[in-house]
């Protein structure tokens, strides 16, 4: 028989909920001997819905492009080392497009049991953005979704 969860997505933004749900996810990774890929997407769509509306400049929209895949590339790198510091392999990977769509093509691609997601951001630019995202993951997934709002995940990650 098939174990109930072998394979986890997570969504990966920056925010301090979705590197406490990386924590989570490599809680369970580590727990559960799970294979654990970490996604992080620069949207490129928004970039081009403000560079049609004229709120961006075909050179400002580059140069925005460019600093979210640095910042991708820093946090999955950060990811990266929460898990090795726990010995859990972690895919590292980026994509470009609408977020919820990537993550989705994600969790297909890797046949994932699970998607795991970071709570609600308080900061309300980032939450409107992210707090879509979500509730597009959540309606859309072919497998379980769980929002990570775990309080005492840094003490279960530190005693792992």
């Amino acid at each position: 028989m098939k174990p109930f969860i072998s394979n986890i997505v997570i969504a990966v933004t920056g925010t301090d909920a979705s590197i406490l749900a990386a924590k989570y996810a490599i809680v369970m990774a580590k727990t559960y001997n799970c294979k654990l890929s970490a996604v992080y997407v620069v949207d490129t769509t928004t970039i081009k819905q403000l560079m049609l509306s004229r709120i961006f400049l075909q050179e400002e929209g580059t140069e925005y492009e460019k600093s979210l895949e640095a910042n991708g590339v820093r946090y999955l790198t950060f990811v990266e080392d929460l898990a090795n510091a726990k010995g859990v392999k972690v895919e590292r990977i980026m994509r470009k497009g609408t977020i919820y769509t990537e993550i989705l093509t994600v969790a297909d691609e890797k046949k994932a049991d699970l998607i795991l997601l970071g709570g609600w951001e308080r900061d309300t630019q980032t939450k409107d953005i992210i707090g879509h995202s979500h509730r597009e993951i959540m309606a859309n997934a072919k497998c379980s979704v769980v929002l990570v709002k775990e309080p005492e995940i840094d003490q279960i990650y530190k005693h792992l």
